[in-house]
């Protein structure tokens, strides 16, 4: 605990959420932000700037700066092979580089927790650090789901439940219990975005106020690593999109601000709950 906790930052809110978090907790932290993903406004806390394939010079920095504990938060995209300058560290791990890149998410981000477990670091989750930022269980805002879009949460429990082990996505939409929807390598929003689309153009002819926005981390996942996430963004989404919506997996999807969500999921007249793990059958 008296070693500054280093905080990985990608883009987003997040990163920031985690280390006020942290401070609270009397703990040092260090930041060390991703160029061209983390947002400037981490300059503002001990940090040091880094790139995609300089693994040896993250680890020499880590170590200079006495940090055991590390977390990864925000987001990072993947990044293609070519476009990565390795440093001369990296380079010898070429090939595991190449394995890692070869799966999905899941297994990337497992390849990469490898790697620091093994420099001697140790791995915590950022809702270890931040367990706030967790969406509780129940009703979030004065909006509450009908009788339909509960079925639909519970038509979408089961496709991602099925889905997880495939390393698919973490979210998907559901109406009147017809997957209109799946997360891929595009995100949330951008598959909202493809939902209103599909609306404008009358592939989809449900009427506005219906389905839902279901999301909950794939089954098996390594939860130090990339939770699904919220925000007032989601929302508009949700709302541009026609939906009714949010249901998302309790304790297992994460938000830097509660209470602007629910202000925002308010003002839009969609609802956002929270269910728990158990309770759906596939």
């Amino acid at each position: 605990m008296n070693a500054p906790l280093a905080i990985i930052c990608g883009g987003g809110a997040f990163p920031l959420a985690v280390a006020e978090a942290a401070r609270r907790a009397g703990r040092q932290v260090v930041l060390f932000p991703v160029r061209g993903f983390a947002d400037t406004s981490v300059e503002g806390w001990p940090h040091v700037w880094i790139q995609i394939g300089r693994f040896g010079f993250l680890k020499r920095e880590m170590r200079r700066l006495g940090c055991r504990d590390v977390v990864f938060i925000g987001n990072v995209l993947r990044p293609r092979i070519r476009d990565i300058r390795f440093d001369w560290t990296t380079l010898k791990l070429l090939p595991l580089a190449f394995s890692m890149l070869r799966g999905g998410d899941d297994h990337l981000l497992t390849g990469v927790g490898r790697l620091f477990e093994e420099a001697g670091f140790r791995l915590v989750g950022a809702h270890e650090i931040a367990p706030d930022i967790l969406v509780p269980a129940g009703q979030l805002g004065a909006v509450a789901p009908e009788r339909r879009a509960m079925d639909d949460i519970a038509q979408g429990r089961r496709a991602l439940a099925v889905m997880g082990p495939l390393d698919i996505g973490q979210g998907l939409v559901v109406m009147n219990g017809h997957v209109v929807a799946v997360e891929a390598a595009e995100g949330t929003d951008l598959m909202l975005a493809r939902v209103a689309e599909l609306r404008a153009n009358g592939r989809i002819k449900a009427p506005a106020r219906c389905g839902v926005l279901v999301k909950q981390p794939k089954a098996g996942q390594d939860r130090r690593f990339d939770l699904p996430s919220l925000g007032a963004r989601t929302v508009e989404g949700v709302s541009r999109a026609g939906l009714a919506g949010i249901a998302v997996e309790a304790g297992g999807v994460i938000v830097a601000d509660a209470g602007e969500l629910v202000r925002a999921a308010d003002r839009a007249g969609i609802f956002i709950e929270g269910f728990t793990r158990e309770g759906v059958e596939t």
